[in-house]
C-alpha cells in the first residue's frame, strides 16, 4: 500500500506531535506500507534547525521518505503579536492545504492520511473517499469549526479518532459508525528496552539518589492551556522533601513555575528543570522518577479529546502514574490497577495519592509493572499501524464493492 501522510508540522519540532507522527510513519512503513511524509517548508527554531538528522533525533529508522511542499510562513515575523500570529497561522495552514491539493493531483497513492482538517478538506476535492484517512486529535470549540470537521470526517473513507468521546462526537455529527475506529496514542517498544534502574538513571543524569522525585514530561502548556502544574506544585507543597522534575519547555514558562515553587517556601534544589530533551533521552528521565504525574485540569479538550503521548510513555517506563481522572483515558488506565487517579484540580487528593505512593514501595512497583505490561500489550505503534492499515484496506474494498 502506498501511503502519503500530509502533516502541517515543522520537521523536526520540539512538540509532541512531531514525535507521534515520526513514530507512526515508521510503524506504517514497518507494517508494509510505502510511506512518504509531506510537510510544509517552514522556518524552524535555532535548536531544531541545528538538527541535521531528524530521523536520528526522533530515534526512528529512515523507513519513510519526506517531501517538502511550498508554503507561506510568516509565523517568525508575527511572533509575540497575538492578532498577527493568528493571521499568520491561518495563512500558513491554508497554503499548506493548497500545496497538498496541487501535489495530490499528480501523486499516485492508495491512501492520503492526515490529522489536519484543512489538508483533509483540500485533498477531498481531488481524491475519492476511499483514498482518504483522517486522524482527528481534537474537537473544534466553534460551531463553524465543528461543522467543517463533520464535513471533512464524512469525506474520509476511514476515521481514526484518538479517544472514544471524540469518536462519539463525530458520530453524533453525522459520521457513519462503520467508518470509525478509535486509535489511542501509544509507544515505540524499542525505546523502552533495556532501561536502567532508577539509581543508575539518576547517576547518569546527575540527580540525587535520596530524593523523592515526582516528574512531568512534555510541553508546560499546550495551545495556551494550563497543564495542571500549579496544582502539582500546590500538592507537593503539602509533602515533606518532595522534589519536582520538569522535562520540557518552554523556558519562560518554567521560570514562572520556579517562582511559584519558591514562593511557597520550597527548596530551589528540589526544583529540577531539564528543559527540552531529545526524544531518545526521555525514557532515561522517566526511569529516574519515583512518580510520573499527569495533573491535567478539567477542560473539554483534556476531558474528552486528549490521548496524551506522555501517559503511554509513563506507563511503558514501569514507573507509577498519578493522573487526573478524565473520560478521555478511562479505557486505558484503571484506578488502583495501572495508576492512581484523582479528581482534576484537587491538590489535596493529588498530594494524598503521591504520599500514598511514597509510603508504599510495593504499590509503586505493582502499579508500574501492571501499567508497563498493559501498554506494551495493547498500545504500541506497531500494533496500531497494523490495525489502521487493515481498516483502511477493508474500507477500500468495501467502497470498491459498492
Amino acid at each position: 500500500m502506498k501511503l502519503i501522510y500530509a502533516a502541517n508540522m515543522r520537521w523536526p519540532t520540539e512538540k509532541a506531535h512531531g514525535l507521534q507522527i515520526a513514530q507512526n510513519c515508521e510503524a506504517f512503513a514497518q507494517a508494509g506500507a510505502d510511506v512518504t511524509l509531506w510537510i510544509p517548508r517552514r522556518a524552524n527554531t535555532p535548536a531544531m534547525h541545528a538538527i541535521s538528522d531528524p530521523w536520528a533525533h526522533y530515534g526512528v529508522a529512515r523507513a519513510f521518505d519526506v517531501r517538502c511542499l511550498p508554503g507561506v510562513d510568516l509565523m517568525p515575523l508575527a511572533a509575540g503579536r497575538a492578532p498577527l500570529e493568528k493571521l499568520a497561522f491561518a495563512l500558513q495552514t491554508l497554503t499548506f492545504a493548497l500545496a497538498a491539493l496541487i501535489a495530490a493531483r499528480a501523486a499516485r497513492a492508495d491512501v492520503f492520511y492526515t490529522r489536519d482538517l484543512a489538508a483533509l478538506l483540500a485533498l477531498s476535492l481531488v481524491k475519492p473517499r476511499r483514498a482518504l484517512a483522517y486522524e482527528p486529535h481534537r474537537r473544534s470549540q466553534s460551531r463553524i469549526g465543528r461543522r467543517l470537521q463533520d464535513i471533512g470526517a464524512r469525506r474520509a473513507g476511514a476515521v481514526f479518532p484518538i479517544t472514544p468521546p471524540l469518536a462519539q462526537a463525530l458520530i453524533e455529527g453525522g459520521l457513519p459508525q462503520a467508518r470509525v475506529m478509535v486509535a489511542h496514542d501509544g509507544v515505540r517498544r524499542a525505546r523502552f528496552d533495556s532501561l536502567p534502574e532508577r539509581d543508575a538513571a539518576r547517576c547518569e543524569i546527575g540527580w540525587p539518589l535520596d530524593a523523592f522525585i515526582v516528574g512531568y514530561v512534555g510541553r508546560l502548556h499546550t495551545m495556551n492551556m494550563d497543564k495542571g502544574l500549579d496544582t502539582l506544585i500546590e500538592a507537593l507543597a503539602q509533602l515533606d522533601d518532595a522534589a519536582l522534575a520538569l522535562v520540557g519547555g518552554p523556558d519562560d514558562m518554567a521560570a514562572v513555575l520556579r517562582r511559584r515553587w519558591l514562593a511557597r517556601g520550597l527548596s530551589e534544589a528540589d526544583f529540577l528543570y531539564v528543559g527540552q530533551a531529545a526524544p531518545a533521552r526521555v525514557p532515561l528521565y522517566l526511569r529516574a522518577f519515583d512518580v510520573c504525574a499527569m495533573p491535567f485540569p478539567w477542560t473539554p479538550h483534556y476531558a474528552y479529546y486528549a490521548s496524551p503521548l506522555k501517559l503511554f510513555e509513563y506507563m511503558a517506563s514501569g514507573r507509577p502514574v498519578v493522573a487526573s481522572d478524565l473520560p478521555a483515558w478511562a479505557d486505558v488506565v484503571r484506578d488502583g490497577e495501572t495508576a492512581l487517579l484523582v479528581p482534576p484540580g484537587d491538590a489535596d487528593a493529588l498530594a494524598g495519592a503521591i504520599a500514598r505512593l511514597r509510603a508504599d514501595p510495593a504499590l509503586r512497583q505493582r502499579l508500574g509493572d501492571a501499567a508497563s505490561a498493559r501498554v506494551l500489550a495493547h498500545y504500541t505503534w506497531d500494533a496500531r499501524a497494523r490495525a489502521i492499515l487493515r481498516r483502511i484496506q477493508a474500507q477500500r474494498e468495501m467502497a470498491t464493492d459498492e
